[in-house]
């Protein structure tokens, strides 16, 4: 739509755009809209979601697409209105923060659940009694399911481990290196906008339940059988002292650096043996112009393919975010179901006491565990 406007004796004409109708378009485009339809509106059996916009940007787009275009039940979409302080809330499509969707999912009324954030780039995915999927996984169930995305190349392309920062991502991305990107802090993208985008990402998952008529849970414990599972646990330290967090930190990198720490072993309770393989502090070198980036982590990782890693952001005068991520390799298909809290109990101590983490912070537990 063309309207003309003037600025004094100057005319000029503005172009005004609906960017839902345009997104909407682009997402027919890549998937395959009456079969997720089908799935949504079986009248013998139809599949219940609920999508949590979380009073963001999502809600029009959202209602749109689930609603209008999916024909999901009315009032699947949740918290769709956007406001300028998000109701209140804090737009982080995580455990704690989403809570309307968790608590919603855990009746197990719904099949399908997701979250999205403020600006929509971000996503959580949730299946029927908040059956949580981690990022990674996400990321590995959408990767080894990309054949059902009508638009998707091939799942043989190589892997890249870059530092935090989705810049990184779109250098790949730009270079044609990658078709599918994601980060552990929630944000899952392709090449179809050079971006994390939360929508695509709930699309891409009803794709799959879709064409392979599971039910999601099913989907991801039949991926852990087939690949193993890493076991994933991130704890955030918010608004921590700006100072005790760097010399933490710096403390932390002298010692898993220093020429004894690789060979040692570090004791888990109860008498759980991890061997360091190696230990540094994270640099990238980018494959797509040579440049490197330095100083992106703290890294400790096991012979087992356990790891541990620390990460300190927001280091200003008022207060510090000291990161830490644990990881745990199982391909024992008798322990993939395990509760991940008790299977990573061992390593969370041992990260914890090795960072010294009680000590320079005060804090017996994290702000957030996700």
């Amino acid at each position: 739509m063309h309207r003309t406007s003037s600025i004094g004796s100057e005319e000029f004409v503005v172009e005004v755009i609906d960017p839902v109708s345009a997104y909407v378009k682009l997402m027919k485009e890549i998937f395959d809209f009456p079969k997720i339809k089908s799935l949504l509106s079986d009248p013998k059996e139809p599949f219940k979601i609920v999508i949590d916009s979380m009073n963001a940007v999502t809600g029009p787009y959202a209602k749109e697409i689930f609603e209008n275009e999916l024909c999901a039940e009315e009032k699947s979409v949740i918290n769709a209105v956007p406001l300028e302080d998000f109701g209140g809330g804090h737009p982080d499509p995580n455990l704690e923060y989403a809570k309307d969707l968790v608590d919603i999912m855990k009746e197990g009324k719904h099949d399908f659940g997701a979250a999205f954030d403020g600006d929509g780039d971000r996503n959580m995915i949730l299946g029927k009694d908040a059956f949580f999927v981690t990022p990674s996984d996400s990321l590995a169930v959408i990767a080894d399911h990309i054949g059902i995305i009508p638009v998707a190349e091939a799942l043989n392309i190589p892997f890249y481990e870059t530092p935090t920062g989705w810049k990184f991502f779109c250098n790949l991305l730009d270079e044609n290196k990658i078709a599918l990107c994601g980060e552990e802090s929630f944000g899952t993208g392709s090449n179809h906008v050079r971006e994390k985008d939360g929508i695509w990402a709930a699309l891409a998952w009803l794709s799959i339940i879709a064409q392979t008529k599971k039910p999601l849970s099913e989907i991801v414990i039949g991926h852990w059988k087939k690949y193993g599972r890493h076991f994933y646990l991130r704890c955030d330290y918010e608004q921590v002292d700006a100072k005790a967090a760097k010399d933490m930190m710096a403390l932390l990198e002298q010692e898993i650096t220093s020429p004894q720490f690789v060979g040692s072993s570090l004791l888990g309770k109860p008498d759980i043996k991890f061997i360091i393989k190696a230990a540094d502090n994270f640099q990238y070198t980018d494959p797509t112009d040579g440049s490197i980036t330095k100083n992106q982590g703290l890294r400790v990782m096991m012979e087992d393919g356990s790891r541990i890693i620390y990460r300190l952001s927001g280091t200003g005068s008022s207060g510090a975010t000291i990161r830490v991520y644990i990881e745990q390799y199982e391909k024992n298909v008798n322990r993939i179901l395990e509760d991940r809290m008790k299977v990573l109990k061992p390593l969370l101590d041992i990260a914890i006491a090795l960072a010294k983490i009680k000590q320079f912070t005060g804090r017996n537990e994290p702000t957030v565990i996700t």
